[in-house]
């Protein structure tokens, strides 16, 4: 189990809910060696592997979007397993019903969207699915709403996170 010691984690709560999410999505991280793959991914239980795919999520749609975040590999960790239910339990309901939207588009088109892309091919993709755009602004207008939920969530169930220490 992860273990996180009381004190950073309070001093991280001072400067806000994204500086204490990410006092445990730098802890499993670490753990992981810096870069999910499959043979890593039995290291993390499933509150963290949420957790996790949400800091790759906040940090690839502020990057780029929908069609970065699905380009770097993380269109299967997001669409492909129970993230948006997971957000929706956490209590991220819009955020939930946002994924779900983008699911919607990614499932069809998968393949085009998942390919080995030229810095050209990539940039037209922009163009190819602009329906992912009013997804995004939607994203940025409940983005803080969205993560001050899931961080009053794991701070209620902290256990399933990580193993607080003194």
């Amino acid at each position: 189990m992860i273990q996180l010691k009381d004190s950073d984690l309070a001093a991280a709560a001072e400067k806000g809910m994204d500086e204490f999410l990410h006092v445990f999505t730098d802890a499993y991280l670490l753990e992981i060696g810096g870069e999910l793959t499959a043979k890593n991914m039995p290291l993390l239980n499933g509150s963290q592997h949420t957790l996790l795919a949400y800091h790759f999520f906040t940090k690839e749609m502020s990057e780029g979007g929908f069609v970065q975040l699905i380009q770097n590999g993380y269109g299967g960790y997001i669409f492909s397993n129970p993230f948006a239910k997971a957000m929706k339990q956490f209590g991220a309901a819009e955020l939930a019903k946002l994924i779900y939207k983008a699911k919607e588009i990614y499932d069809p088109n998968k393949d085009k969207l998942e390919r080995e892309t030229t810095d050209e091919e990539f940039n037209a993709l922009y163009v190819d699915f602009e329906e992912f755009d009013e997804l995004e602004e939607i994203y940025f207008d409940i983005e803080e709403k969205q993560t001050s939920l899931i961080a009053s969530y794991v701070d209620e169930h902290v256990a399933d996170f990580a193993e607080i220490i003194q």
